[in-house]
């Protein structure tokens, strides 16, 4: 028995040294870590790093409203969030908020302007067939050559880019004649509703068959009304290029303005789209060094976008120019209008011409990741400066600093010696909570904004709650006439009780708050709810070994009076012992 106590004995004095050993081989580890990835600090969020915040409201569309739920809302945030990253904007953040709204935080950055700007077009992307163009100012719009080539003509760009197929072939039907510009205007007039009319088809949907006179009459009225849209139309005029074509539905023709690489507006005519931008699977920039074409934009199609596809382009390679080109139409602009010459077949194609690697990039990004299934539009744009960022930094680390001042202070003044225990304990939370965050921006993309650093400083009133819970366990355990190593040991299972139940609510409290709210209040309740967690880790592995170490001195064992742990000012009661009295057995014997 008493091998077997002794063995116990030494058992128990070693779990103190094992659980410090294994909270210093997991701080160790973690840092390691941390200087192993590159980085040392955490990762600061837009409103302390500097950057532009965009708010986006989800706007219905005539009978739509249903189409706002959540499926669609977490593609259009997929969408955006590959949208802006692939323009090299790294850590940028895009989540909802509410059912209807959509937060993209782009940090300060050199693409950050780019990306605000390609994150604003959020609408539908659509291919729709050229039937007429023009400069807004007047004057036959850039035409390709009769080479396929792009135009030498100092106005032209975007009508000379081509489409061929994956390989780069082209077919050449001799039939790219330019227009004429002195042609008269009932002339162009002509042309157009003539091509209005080889556009116009009837809906699948049309069960009954509406007499031919009565369908005619809707159709010249139809075109008469798009014609004198497309006259009045001034693409120079940023008022009148947002609402160009606003109405107008996928299956109709419309109008449109787009800009060319010398910053001319054009005019558009566009018959009903032929292809969705859900119908291209990806598209990338590519330099093409093998045929001097430069750069170029691939894209590669699903299989009914591959359909669809060599169906408008077999079409198109029929016309004479510009009803041989599509528009690429995102957000009612025309991005590119490339010419064919060929049907286009396989699900793959090329769109080359007066590209550099920016717009052959920002093209392939809209082409990737412009169809949303939804319309945005723009509700609120904040931009912080890194300076001001800074400032709230600087404001929220002081408002740290001077909680946990008042915190020491409070524990030096009411627990003396012991406030060393707990303040190492507080330098311990501290370096795990600093390392732990500094791993989890490259990992899980957190970001330490305001709210969480806010979430950070509450935590030292948390973790300072959990060690006056078992100082005063263990001093009112010495009350009760207890020396310091048993009232340890006794208090330590209530105080135990009290600080898992107390840390539970907390971090329940904070999960809910994390499920329940968007944006940067998510980052205070992440930081609340990682910090409780390492309360408890600490409190275990850390305060409790370390106050079994500190027992055993004679500094607190002796009940200093700077120990705070002195029985006198504890006000502690005499040791409860019994005095034996005479057993009946000894007296008998005596007599």
């Amino acid at each position: 028995m008493a091998a077997l106590k002794k063995g116990r004995n030494a058992s128990a004095t070693s779990k103190p040294w094992r659980s410090l050993a294994l909270i210093l081989i997991a701080i160790v580890a973690l840092t390691g870590g941390m200087f192993a990835s590159g980085h040392t600090t955490p990762r600061l969020g837009i409103d302390l790093a500097g950057g532009t915040s965009i708010t986006l409201a989800a706007v219905p569309e005539a009978g739509q409203e249903s189409a706002i739920n959540k499926t669609n809302m977490d593609t259009a945030v997929s969408i955006m969030e590959r949208r802006v990253n692939g323009l090299g904007v790294s850590e940028a953040e895009v989540q909802t908020q509410g059912d209807r709204n959509i937060i993209v935080n782009i940090p300060k950055g050199t693409n950050s302007k780019q990306a605000r700007e390609q994150v604003g077009t959020t609408a539908k992307l659509y291919f729709r067939p050229v039937i007429a163009t023009e400069l807004a100012g007047g004057g036959a719009a850039p035409q390709p050559s009769a080479t396929g080539e792009p135009s030498a003509d100092p106005s032209g760009d975007k009508a000379g880019d081509k489409a061929t197929d994956g390989a780069g072939q082209e077919a050449t039907d001799g039939s790219s004649a330019s227009a004429d510009p002195s042609a008269s205007a009932t002339t162009q007039g002509r042309a157009v509703t003539d091509a209005l009319k080889a556009d116009a088809s009837p809906s699948p949907s049309d069960k009954a068959s509406p007499s031919p006179s009565a369908t005619g009459g809707a159709a010249d009225d139809s075109d008469a009304k798009l014609q004198a849209e497309y006259a009045k139309l001034d693409c120079t005029k940023e008022s009148v290029r947002a609402t160009a074509g606003d109405g107008a539905k996928a299956t109709e023709s419309t109008v449109a303005c787009g800009q060319n690489s010398q910053g001319q507006w054009q005019k558009y005519i566009l018959g009903p789209a032929a292809v969705d931008g859900t119908d291209v699977d990806e598209a990338d920039a590519v330099l093409n060094t093998t045929s001097g074409a430069g750069w170029t934009v691939t894209m590669k199609f699903t299989g009914e976008g591959s359909k669809k596809f060599a169906d408008i382009t077999g079409q198109l390679a029929q016309k004479q120019s510009p009803q041989n080109q599509f528009a690429i139409v995102l957000d009612g602009e025309v991005v590119s209008d490339p010419y064919v010459r060929q049907a286009l077949t396989g699900g793959n194609a090329e769109i080359s011409g007066n590209f550099n690697q920016q717009s052959a990039q920002e093209l392939a990004n809209m082409l990737s990741y412009g169809a949303l299934p939804l319309t945005f539009r723009e509700d609120s744009v904040t931009t912080v400066t890194a300076a001001l960022g800074g400032e709230q930094l600087q404001a929220g680390l002081i408002a740290g600093a001077i909680g946990l001042a008042l915190v020491i202070l409070y524990l030096l003044f009411y627990y003396r010696g012991l406030s060393f225990i707990a303040i190492a304990s507080l330098m311990v939370s501290a370096a795990l909570t600093y390392v732990i965050m500094a791993l989890l921006g490259p990992t899980i993309g957190f970001a330490l904004n305001l709210p969480a650093v806010c979430g950070a400083i509450v935590a030292i009133g948390i973790t300072a709650d959990s060690f006056i819970v078992y100082f005063e366990r263990v001093r009112d355990e010495i009350r009760e006439g207890r020396s310091l190593r048993p009232s340890v040991e006794r208090a330590w299972p209530r105080a135990r009780r009290t600080i898992l139940v107390s840390d539970f609510v907390s971090f329940l409290a904070a999960a809910v708050l994390f499920v329940v709210t968007v944006g940067k209040v998510q980052g205070f309740a992440f930081t609340l709810g990682l910090t409780t967690v390492l309360d408890v880790v600490v409190v275990f592995l850390f305060t409790k070994p370390l106050l079994t170490l500190m027992a055993r001195r004679k500094f607190f064992a002796s009940g200093h009076k700077w120990s705070g742990l002195d029985p006198k000012a504890l006000g502690a009661k005499p040791p409860l012992r019994r005095t034996r009295r005479p057993s009946a057995p000894a007296q008998t014997k005596e007599a």
